[in-house]
């Protein structure tokens, strides 16, 4: 079992609301006159986030998702990023948008765009709900960001730390006590 530990609230559910309502005006301009976007979430940490996002959204879309790993059950990104499951659709042809939870080392969010341009889609954008740039490896950014965060631990909003906390409706910053 992991470390005792506390979690501090760093981004409220309401803020995160109302950012979301600010990205999906963002979206619907980029896309405006799309006959379908094809929203890709990164699973598993980006499924309370693209819910609440294609909720807001005003235009048509499908929605898949891949899985990718580069952290198992840890706190640090082993920067060895696998595809543990693929897209189900086509992409060639297609308007994208790729959904991340978080933008850390950048290397998942570089690695999956990269695999996904390989299909050769109309336009391809990508946004994280959150970004820690500090922590950034890779030359990569999101297109689009919700909110820039210092380099902390975060948990919540569909990011958990060992499969915990998955379910908080704020963003937390997890403070280990001993």
């Amino acid at each position: 079992m992991s470390q005792p530990y506390v979690i501090d609230q760093m981004i409220s559910a309401k803020a995160i609301a109302a950012r979301i309502e600010a990205l999906a005006d963002e979206i619907q301009t980029t896309f405006a006159g799309t006959d379908k976007l094809l929203v890709v979430g990164l699973l598993r940490g980006s499924f309370v986030f693209i819910a609440d996002l294609v909720r807001e959204l005003d235009l048509p879309v499908e929605v898949d998702f891949i899985e990718a790993s580069s952290y198992g059950d840890g706190m640090e990104s082993s920067r060895e990023v696998r595809i543990l499951k693929d897209l189900r659709g086509t992409v060639e042809g297609r308007d994208v948008l790729i959904v991340e939870d978080i933008v850390d080392t950048g290397h998942t969010l570089a690695r999956v765009t990269d695999f996904v341009m390989a299909r050769n889609p109309a336009r391809l954008k990508t946004i994280a709900l959150l970004d820690k740039p500090a922590r950034r490896e890779v030359d990569f950014k999101a297109d689009m960001i919700g909110f820039e965060i210092p380099d902390a631990f975060v948990v919540g909003y569909g990011i958990d730390y060992a499969q915990r906390n998955r379910n908080l409706p704020y963003i937390g910053c997890v403070r280990f006590t001993s």
